[in-house]
């Protein structure tokens, strides 16, 4: 099975631009404002995109063949952004606040992944998960 790795470089690139930006949000603009500048901005992105990205889909067709599914994208993404908004200023650190939520979330998607859409574990995997939330435990500790 061949990778394709521009999806992942383009989470990781934007991942760390994400926090980067996140934690430098200047404390004395509201946090929903900020949010909404941001996603305005991400609006213009994703319609540039959209204009070169192949297919003969138009915006229309593409909201007409929307479900449910791309109303909770969008506010599970406003929440994700809001809260580590709020976790930042709270002082939670860089360095932890994502790798925190991403051992915790990925501990909730294991089982969901498995019993819902019959994701296979290898050993491997569980061993790897395992030191995630060993990973998890320690990065949290002060």
């Amino acid at each position: 099975m061949k990778i394709s790795y521009l999806p992942f470089a383009l989470i990781v690139g934007g991942m760390l631009f994400y926090h980067l930006s996140q934690k430098a949000i200047p404390r004395e603009i509201n946090p929903f404002f900020a949010i909404v500048i941001a996603y305005a901005v991400g609006i213009f992105a994703c319609l540039v995109c959209a204009l070169i990205y192949p297919g003969n889909k138009s915006f229309v067709s593409s909201l007409k063949e929307s479900n449910w599914a791309v109303i909770v994208v969008g506010i599970a993404a406003a929440c994700i952004e809001v809260g580590f908004l709020l976790a930042y200023r709270a002082g939670w650190r860089i360095s932890v606040a994502a790798v925190a939520t991403n051992v915790a979330v990925t501990a909730m998607l294991v089982p969901i992944g498995i019993i819902f859409f019959k994701d296979q574990l290898s050993l491997r995997n569980i061993v790897g998960l395992m030191f995630c939330v060993l990973g998890l435990v320690l990065v949290v500790r002060d």
